[in-house]
This record gives structure tokens, C-alpha cells and sequence, in this order.
């Protein structure tokens, strides 16, 4: 079973809020504030310190992209972004707010479980990665060449992508290696591989 969340939710539709209540607190998470606006999510993400934010796009004030911003700039948190519109404007705003998934409206239940799923499970590979770098910009290129040899490992092993990721961990651990340098040294080996010389 998934565990247990401290969510903040954002939207200006009190049904909308009401549904991620009462979804959420179904799917076994709490949901620790659910507010209409960006400077109210913004507030009450300083003072609860929720470990997930799911938020709408158009608000009155402070939209959610804005907001995930700034509360992003005081601490990393992973985030689902919620909109009734997919234009590529807001795709485009939201790739460069980290924001980990996206789901259109109306949203059911079953929408969100795997939503939180791949949120999580991203935010974690990151947070690995970030423990490791200097430096957020090291830490995007080292998710670069993890990416690359988690790919080589679902080709070649036919591993789902968390699994992947886990063969990797433990190759790191057992070999008292960063994650990073395991990803080169399986991108090192792929490229002898395929050399024909």
C-alpha cells in the first residue's frame, strides 16, 4: 500500500476542493489545507510543510503556477498541476516549474493514485540525485546520464523503469559508488558494446 501524505490542495472551486478532500482522505492521505488561491496555497505550504501539492493552474491572484514557484524556490516539492485547459502555453509554464504531473479536468479517483504514484516516484529519483550533486545544474546533468543508463538497463534486462532505478541504487551501494558514477561506467560499457572496432 502507497504510503500516507500530508497534501496541500489548491482550487478555486469549492467542489474541486471538497472532491480532493474527500478522494484524497479515501486513498488513505490528509489532506493539511485546501485553499482557493495562490497566496493562501503559498501561506499555508510556509506554515504546514506538506510533503505534496496539487494545484489548479487559473486562480484569482496568484495563479498555481506562480505559487509552486516561489514555494519551490524556499524548499524542493513535488507538485500535480490541475486545469480544465492543456494549451501549450501552460505546458510550457509548467515543464519549467518542475511540476512532476498533470492532470486535465474533470478528474476522477482513479486519476489520481497513479498521478501521486509518478509524482513521488520522480521526486525521490531527484532528491537521490540532488543529495549527490554540488549543484542543481550538476545534479540535472548527472539525472542525464542516469536516465541514459536506467534506459540501457530497461533494454537490455526488460526492467520496468522503478525497478531500473532500483538495480541501480544497489549496483551504487554494493560497490560504495555515486549513482552517477555507475550510470557512466554502464554508458562506458554500452559504448564498448557497440563498437564494432
Amino acid at each position: 500500500m502507497p504510503r500516507s501524505l500530508k497534501i496541500a490542495v489548491a482550487d478555486d472551486e469549492p467542489r474541486m476542493r471538497e472532491f480532493f478532500r474527500k478522494a484524497l482522505e479515501r486513498a488513505g492521505h490528509q489532506v493539511v489545507a485546501a485553499v482557493a488561491n495562490g497566496d493562501e496555497l503559498v501561506e499555508q505550504c510556509r506554515l504546514l510543510h506538506p510533503e505534496l501539492v496539487i494545484t489548479d493552474i487559473a486562480m484569482p491572484g496568484m495563479d498555481g503556477l506562480q505559487a509552486i514557484e516561489r514555494i519551490g524556490s524556499e524548499r524542493p516539492i513535488p507538485v500535480i498541476l490541475v486545469s480544465a485547459h492543456h494549451t501549450s502555453d501552460f505546458i510550457e509554464r509548467a515543464k519549467q516549474s518542475h511540476v512532476l504531473a498533470y492532470l486535465v479536468k474533470p478528474i476522477t479517483d482513479t486519476d489520481l493514485a497513479p498521478a501521486i504514484a509518478i509524482a513521488m516516484d520522480r521526486f525521490d529519483q531527484f532528491q537521490t540525485l540532488r543529495k549527490e550533486a554540488t549543484d542543481l545544474k550538476q545534479a540535472l546533468e548527472d539525472r542525464k546520464l542516469i536516465e541514459r543508463a536506467k534506459g540501457i538497463l530497461m533494454k537490455r534486462s526488460r526492467l520496468e523503469e522503478q525497478e531500473a532505478f532500483r538495480r541501480l541504487q544497489k549496483m551504487a551501494t554494493t560497490k560504495s559508488m555515486r549513482l552517477v558514477e555507475v550510470a557512466q561506467a554502464i554508458l562506458t560499457a554500452e559504448a564498448v558494446l557497440q563498437d564494432p572496432d
